[in-house]
């Protein structure tokens, strides 16, 4: 797909996001299933509903801007869901491994949250009002899943780890 203007490159981001949200509904189970901590377990479960939503909500925007999103392969949430996969392959079910899912797991916030940063600004640009209320909706969604990740991880996740150490 050639990017010639700021909608081409709209269309792209918000092509390559929906991807990445759709590769990550995939994971979000497994993840859950490897987690030992049950709070951690129940947290990747809400994680995968709101998932659910924000595919719902790029639909939403999808209409609402009367664009066409193009077939294409989120390769950067490919690789954070790889990297997850090996964790549960090598480390085994336990502290340590919670310690590392929530680490994958902030990376994949983290690139969701660039994302949706990115699609916010470009849709502001273009005028896409609706569009940009329902993108800001998720963006916020993601940014509440880090900190509770965080959160976690000070609380309890990787306390548990350095103890089993």
């Amino acid at each position: 797909m050639t990017r010639k203007t700021l909608q081409d490159l709209f269309v792209h981001s918000l092509s390559d996001i929906y991807s990445a949200e759709k590769q990550l509904t995939r994971a979000l189970g497994k993840l859950s299933r490897a987690a030992s901590n049950e709070e951690l377990s129940k947290a990747f479960q809400t994680h995968l509903e709101e998932t659910q939503g924000q595919i719902e909500r790029i639909d939403k925007v999808v209409e609402s801007s009367g664009i066409r999103l193009k077939r294409i392969k989120c390769v950067a949430m490919e690789g954070l869901v790889e990297e997850g996969q090996e964790l549960i392959e090598e480390i085994e079910k336990g502290p340590v491994l919670d310690a590392g899912l929530v680490g994958a797991a902030q990376k994949v916030e983290h690139y969701e949250i660039a994302a949706y940063g990115t699609l916010c600004a470009l849709g502001k640009q273009l005028g896409l009002n609706d569009a940009v209320k329902l993108l800001q909706e998720t963006l916020e969604e993601e940014k509440a899943t880090d900190l509770k990740l965080t959160q976690f991880a000070q609380k309890a996740g990787n306390v548990q780890a350095q103890k089993a150490a």
